[in-house]
């Protein structure tokens, strides 16, 4: 195996600093020509650049307007979306309250169970038909389940 490393044929090595600056000297007319043919090449679309700056860079803010535009109104957090969220919230604030107040009827119904001897009485004679002495309780018959058209074209 042959570790040897062989001289590299495209470096040149500059002994000292003033051949560099002179080599740099040297090749300044030929890099001048290469940026004069270059600018030349490119001086009718930089100057149709420079006539039509105003109206490119109003096309350009026109542009970026409408999207904009449609960003705010369409994008992922925009006004569709925040207005259907401001309804949801006041549909949730809606439901929230109204979920209070039966809690609240609840909480002072419970408390009236616990306590009150008029509302355990209610209770005890409406769920469990009781009475007291020389009562008597009436209770009424199921209702009559209404025949749907259904069944009546199924009988026919």
């Amino acid at each position: 195996m042959d570790l040897r490393i062989a001289p590299l044929p495209k470096i040149r090595a500059l002994s000292q600093p003033e051949q560099g600056l002179r080599a740099l000297v040297e090749r300044a007319p030929q890099a001048e020509a290469f940026a004069e043919r270059v600018m030349e090449r490119f001086r009718p679309a930089l100057a149709w650049l420079y006539r039509a700056r105003r109206r490119l860079s109003t096309a350009a803010v026109a542009v970026l307007t409408v999207w904009l535009f449609f960003h705010v109104m369409l994008g992922a957090n925009g006004m569709v979306v925040y207005r259907q969220k401001r309804a949801e919230y006041q549909n949730l604030q809606r439901e929230l309250e109204e979920l209070q107040k039966e809690n609240d009827y609840y909480t002072q119904q419970v408390k009236a169970l616990k306590t009150d001897p008029k509302t355990i009485e209610k209770e005890a004679r409406e769920q469990l038909h009781y009475t007291r002495p020389g009562e008597v309780v009436y209770v009424a018959p199921p209702p009559a389940p209404i025949p749907s058209p259904d069944t009546k074209a199924a009988k026919k």
